[in-house]
C-alpha cells in the first residue's frame, strides 16, 4: 500500500511483513489484509498493539498488527461468538417474540439462552441449523455501531427485551456497542468476523433449560448448545470426541455399572454409594492411607458441624457465605455445616504448644464438607453439595517451607500416576476477593513458584484463582480424551495461622507463628471417583475394579468347585463372584464383558475334574487352561496395588 498524498497517516507494522504499512487514519485490518500476500489462512481477527481488534475496526493511530486465526485461543472464541450471533439471528427470524438473553462463548462452541413461551424441540433445532446455513450463505456483513446507554436501554424497551433492559441498566458505560448483520442486531463487545460467510462449519448441539442469571426464583429460559470449528475435518473430529464423551459419561457408566445414584427426593446433589461404587470408594480411600502414613502424616477426624465463632475467626463467614448452608441454632448459639476442615485441624495442633523439634506436623482426613451449589450447576458426581474432601493440613517452621511443599509435589505426583493420569499445574495468584497484607501474599507466591521452578515441570500462572487466604498451586488432570479436570491444590497459607495465633516455641525459646499448608492430594472423592469412571470408561485397571474376577459355571454341576475357587480367591483378598445363572456360557462371558470385569475364571466339566481353570482376560482374550496355582499368581499380578519406585 502506498504512502497518501495527505500528510496525515498511519504507520502499521504488520506482523509476518518486513515493511510497514502506510494508510490513511481509517484504515481497517481487513483493508491491509486483502493488500498484502504472506499471511496465515483463515484470519478472522487481528491484535492491535495488543488488543484484540475487528478486521473491520478503523486504525486512528500508529501501531503493530498481528493476525488472529482460529488456531489462536482468542480467534476460537471469536468464531464461537460469532456463531452465537448467527443462531440468534436464525432464532429471531423463526420465532419473532422470543427474548433474548446472553449468549457467550464457552470452552467447545457456545450456547445462548432464549424466553419463549414453550420449549424448543428437536425438530426446531433442526430448522434454526438451517436458517443458520442460509444466513451464512448471504455473507450478511456484520457491522459494528455503539449507542448511548440511555438510548440502548429505550430501544430494548420498545422492543419488549427485559433480559437486555435489566443487563443495561446494571452498566456504567456512557456508550454502548452493538453488532448488526442483516436484520438482527444485539448488544455485544466483540470482536466478531466481517460477515456470516466466515461461518461455514458449525453444529447445534442440545437444549436445557436454563433459569435466568442461574437463580431458581428467576424465569426459566430455553438454552441451546453449539459448536463450530474452522474446517469441515476439524468440526467432525469434536463431534466425533463429542460421542466417545457421552460414551464415557460416568453418570451413565454410574447406572450401567451399578456404582452410585442421586435422588431427588433425598436432595440434588447427595450421592449415595452402591456396593459396588463403595468397594472402589474404598480401595481408594485404603491406598490414600496406607501412603499418608508412609510420608509421615497423622490421622485424624473432625465433626461434621462448628459453631459460628469458629467460621467468623477463620474469615469464611466474611468471604465464603454464599457457599454455606444456612445455621443451626443449637442452644441459643448457630452452628454451620463446615464447608472447609481447616479450623477443625488448627484447634487440635493448639491444643498443647509445639516445640520447634516437633515440627512439621501433617493432619490428613478424608473430611465430609458441605458447600452450597445452584442446582443449575450439579453435575453427577463432579459437582455436588456434599462431598469428602481427602485432605491435609501441614503445620511447618518457614524453613521447613520449601521442603515441605516439594514433598505434597512429589505424592501427588505419584499418586496421579498411580490412578494413570497425566497432568499440568498452575500457580494461582490473589484473587480481588481475600484477606491478609500484600507482604504476605507476595511472599507466599513467591514460595510456591521457587518450589514449582525446583521441579523443572512446566507451569502456567493462573491470575486471581488463589483462595481468598492465600496463593495455590492447582494440578489439572488430563483424561483420556485430553479434557482437563480439577485435581490435586496446595494452598499457601499465612493468614489462619495470624487469625488464630497459632505458634510453636523456636529455638530461642521465642514464640513464633507457624507456616500452614492446605492441601488435596486427590481433589473431592466424589469428583475424583467421576473423572476416574470417564477415564478408563468404566474399564478399572484390577487394582481397582469393584468385581476382579468372576467365576462362570457352564452347568449347576460345577456350582460347588466354583464356591470352592471363590472361598480361595476371597481368602487371598481378591474381589470376585460367581455367575452361577441358568444361561449359556456364551452369554456370562458377554454379560462379564459388559460390566467390565477384569479376568474371567470358566469352571466346566473338565476343569472341575482336573482341578484346573479356563481363564480369559477383559477384552476377550483366552489366556488358555491354567491349574489353579497359575490363575492365582496371574491373577495376584494383575491387581498388585501401585508402589513407588
Amino acid at each position: 500500500m502506498s504512502v497518501t498524498s495527505s500528510t496525515e497517516r498511519v504507520t502499521v507494522r504488520v506482523s509476518g511483513l518486513n515493511e510497514p504499512i502506510h494508510g490513511k487514519p481509517g484504515i481497517t485490518p481487513l483493508e491491509i489484509l486483502e493488500s498484502t500476500s504472506g499471511h496465515p489462512d483463515g484470519v478472522l481477527a487481528a491484535r492491535f498493539n495488543g488488543t484484540v481488534v475487528d478486521l473491520k475496526r478503523p486504525l486512528t493511530e500508529d501501531g503493530a498488527l498481528e493476525w488472529i486465526t482460529a488456531e489462536d485461543p482468542a480467534g476460537k472464541e471469536i468464531y464461537f461468538h460469532s456463531t452465537t450471533h448467527l443462531m440468534a439471528q436464525a432464532v429471531t427470524e423463526l420465532f419473532p417474540n422470543v427474548k433474548l438473553a446472553i449468549g457467550p462463548p464457552i470452552e467447545e462452541g457456545y450456547y445462548y439462552d432464549f424466553g419463549v413461551e414453550k420449549p424448543f424441540t428437536p425438530e426446531d433445532l433442526e430448522r434454526i441449523e438451517q436458517r443458520m446455513r442460509e444466513r451464512a450463505h448471504d455473507r450478511l456483513p456484520v457491522e459494528r455501531f455503539t449507542m448511548p446507554r440511555d438510548e440502548a436501554v429505550a430501544y430494548y424497551k420498545n422492543l419488549h427485551q427485559d433480559f437486555k433492559v435489566e443487563i443495561l441498566e446494571e452498566i456504567d458505560d456512557p456508550e454502548v456497542s452493538f453488532y448488526r448483520q442483516g436484520n438482527f442486531t444485539d448488544m455485544c463487545r466483540g470482536p466478531h468476523v466481517p460477515d456470516t460467510g466466515y461461518l461455514k462449519h458449525f453444529k447445534l448441539l442440545s437444549i436445557a433449560g436454563a433459569y435466568w442469571r442461574g437463580d431458581e426464583r428467576r424465569p426459566m429460559l430455553q438454552r441451546i448448545y453449539g459448536t463450530a470449528a474452522p474446517s469441515q475435518e476439524a468440526l467432525q473430529a469434536y463431534l466425533d470426541k463429542l460421542e466417545e464423551a457421552k460414551e464415557r459419561d460416568h453418570r451413565k457408566l454410574g447406572r450401567e455399572l451399578d456404582l452410585f445414584s442421586i435422588h431427588e427426593e433425598a436432595g440434588p446433589g447427595l450421592v449415595f454409594w452402591h456396593p459396588h461404587g463403595a468397594r472402589i470408594r474404598n480401595v481408594i480411600e485404603n491406598f490414600w492411607r496406607e501412603e499418608h502414613i508412609k510420608n509421615g502424616y497423622e490421622l485424624v477426624y473432625i465433626p461434621h458441624i462448628l459453631r459460628e465463632d469458629l467460621f467468623i475467626q477463620s474469615g469464611h463467614l466474611e468471604n465464603y457465605k454464599e457457599n454455606m448452608y444456612a445455621p443451626m441454632p443449637i442452644d441459643g448459639i448457630d452452628y454451620y455445616a463446615k464447608p472447609m476442615n481447616c479450623p477443625g485441624h488448627i484447634l487440635i495442633f493448639k491444643t498443647q504448644m509445639r516445640s520447634y523439634r516437633d515440627l512439621p506436623i501433617r493432619y490428613a482426613e478424608l473430611g465430609t464438607v458441605y458447600r452450597y451449589e445452584r442446582s443449575g450447576t450439579l453435575h453427577g458426581l463432579l459437582r455436588v453439595r456434599g462431598f469428602t474432601q481427602d485432605d491435609a493440613h501441614i503445620f511447618c517452621r518457614p524453613d521447613q517451607l520449601e521442603e515441605e511443599i516439594s514433598g505434597v509435589i512429589r505424592l501427588a505426583d505419584f499418586m496421579m500416576k498411580s490412578f494413570g493420569f497425566e497432568y499440568e499445574m498452575y500457580l494461582a495468584t490473589r484473587p480481588e476477593k481475600s484477606m491478609g497484607s500484600d507482604e504476605l501474599w507476595h511472599h507466599a507466591t513467591e514460595t510456591l513458584r521457587a518450589c514449582l521452578e525446583k521441579t523443572g515441570k512446566p507451569y502456567q500462572i493462573d491470575e486471581g484463582g488463589g483462595v481468598f487466604y492465600g496463593p495455590k498451586i492447582d494440578v489439572k488432570l488430563l483424561d483420556a480424551l485430553g479434557r482437563t479436570w480439577q485435581g490435586p491444590t496446595f494452598q499457601l497459607d499465612f493468614n489462619l495461622p495470624e487469625r488464630f495465633d497459632v505458634n510453636f516455641i523456636d529455638r530461642d525459646g521465642a514464640k513464633k507463628r507457624v507456616v500452614m499448608i492446605h492441601r488435596t492430594v486427590l481433589g473431592s472423592m466424589e469428583r475424583f471417583m467421576g473423572n476416574l469412571i470417564e477415564h478408563y470408561k468404566g474399564a478399572f485397571p484390577a487394582w481397582l475394579a469393584p468385581v476382579q474376577v468372576r467365576i462362570l459355571t457352564i452347568t449347576d454341576a460345577q456350582l460347588p468347585y466354583a464356591r470352592e475357587l471363590e472361598k480361595r480367591l476371597r481368602a487371598a483378598s481378591i474381589r470376585c463372584e460367581v455367575d452361577d445363572r441358568n444361561e449359556k456360557i456364551g452369554y456370562k462371558i458377554r454379560e462379564a464383558e459388559a460390566a467390565k470385569i477384569p479376568v474371567m475364571l470358566v469352571a466346566g466339566k473338565r476343569e472341575a475334574a482336573e482341578g484346573t481353570l479356563a481363564v480369559r482376560e477383559r477384552g476377550r482374550r483366552d489366556l488358555g487352561i491354567k491349574s489353579w496355582a497359575e490363575a492365582l499368581d496371574y491373577i495376584q499380578n494383575l491387581s498388585k496395588i501401585p508402589t513407588r519406585n
